[in-house]
């Protein structure tokens, strides 16, 4: 018997009569596979939620077989109190990590950036905060996929100055001076992204635009979840700027 500690569930099949095959995403075994007998039953389907913090017991078959899991709850998944963003924000995290991560790949910095983020939306932060999370984690995850943007120096010059623009094609960054006859045809570089100033709402958007239209073209290109991935990114970009909106509001 193995113990796995933490996880987070990111994906839930039902399989037999009562149980399911779940995926879990750790630091030490990345995305991990397991069947748990009576995960449909009344004992542990408030367990086993989408985003919850567990911890599980894993005990390891023979070669080719699925490893059967024992699930215990570290922490519930709240984001569902904290409104239809934070939730939506979740479960997005959930199914590109499930959709898109290769299995038993150890994975240390993506998993404390969704864990993360999780935490941060059960804890009701703020649209401005996810979003930018969201953007980084994504970037993250591009990089992991072998398919990650050079944001280090400009790809026309060398230059590590005034950096604004990634090129759509090469996924490199540009400069100001030497991207301004095309910066129609290139992709905003959020300064957040380079350590600059602090994200606002322009630059949010911008850095949502950059990273979909990588995972779109790249990472999502004929695999069999980019229309569920894709609507539901689009779903959850909608609402944090809805919620975005209302925060700004209220400050």
């Amino acid at each position: 018997m193995e113990r796995l500690e933490p996880t987070r569930l990111v994906a839930l099949l039902a399989h037999g009569e009562h149980g399911a095959v779940a995926r879990f995403l750790s630091a030490d075994q990345g995305l991990t596979a397991v069947y748990i007998r009576g995960a449909r039953g009344r004992r542990l389907r408030p367990v086993l939620q989408i985003g919850n913090r567990i911890a599980l017991d894993v005990a390891v078959r023979a070669d080719g077989q699925l490893p059967v899991a024992t699930a215990h709850l570290l922490t519930m998944n709240m984001a569902m109190m904290r409104g239809a963003a934070a939730m939506a924000m979740v479960e997005l995290v959930c199914a590109m990590a499930g959709s898109l991560l290769p299995e038993a790949v150890p994975q240390p910095r993506l998993f404390a950036m969704a864990d993360a983020i999780m935490e941060a939306a059960s804890a009701g932060a703020g649209a401005a905060v996810l979003t930018e999370a969201l953007v980084r984690l994504e970037v993250a995850l591009l990089a992991e996929l072998g398919i990650g943007l050079d944001l280090d120096r400009c790809a026309a010059t060398g230059s590590r100055d005034d950096l604004a623009y990634v090129s759509p094609r090469s996924r490199q960054a540009v400069s100001r001076s030497a991207g301004a006859a095309w910066a129609q045809r290139l992709l905003p570089l959020p300064p957040f992204l380079l350590g600059g100033a602090g994200a606002t709402a322009e630059s949010l958007a911008d850095g949502l635009r950059l990273t979909g239209h990588f995972l779109k073209r790249d990472a999502l290109a004929g695999h069999k979840a980019q229309p569920r991935l894709l609507a539901a990114r689009a779903r959850t970009s909608a609402l944090l700027f809805e919620q975005l909106v209302k925060d700004s509001a209220v400050d």
